[in-house]
């Protein structure tokens, strides 16, 4: 395995804050998946664990070197916590179909959050 990218992403959780209430539902389901959403929601503190997706997916849009758009969209990407409670990326439609063909297996992402600011790094690793 190769590293195909990486990506580094740092998102004030004010900002995430301030879009979920100034465009609340519109804002959400155009960046967030309903599983992801539904996760953010059950906690103390939504906008924080918002505030990291965000920054996973942008920094996930980097380790690809394509942004965010034709290539990779915000729903594209699945944030989600495995049993151990390590996150992990799921792909899906264009964002799958771009991995497939650049022969990337495993995106490797971490998340870190305080209160003002939440962070996340990706690693994209593709087939030698």
């Amino acid at each position: 395995m190769r590293i195909f990218g990486i990506g580094i992403d740092v998102v004030e959780v004010e900002r995430i804050g301030s879009s979920m209430a100034e465009f609340g539902d519109r804002f959400a389901a155009r960046v967030f998946t309903d599983s992801e959403r539904a996760y953010c929601d059950s906690q103390r503190r939504p906008e924080i664990h918002y505030a990291a997706r965000f920054a996973a997916k942008e920094a996930i849009a980097k380790a690809f070197g394509t942004g965010i758009g034709k290539e990779l969209g915000w729903l594209d990407m699945e944030i989600i916590r495995k049993e151990s409670g390590e996150p992990s990326l799921v792909l899906s439609g264009a964002g799958k179909a771009f991995a497939e063909l650049s022969g990337i297996s495993e995106v490797k992402i971490s998340l870190s959050h305080a209160r003002h600011y939440a962070a996340a790094n990706a690693v994209a690793m593709a087939e030698s």
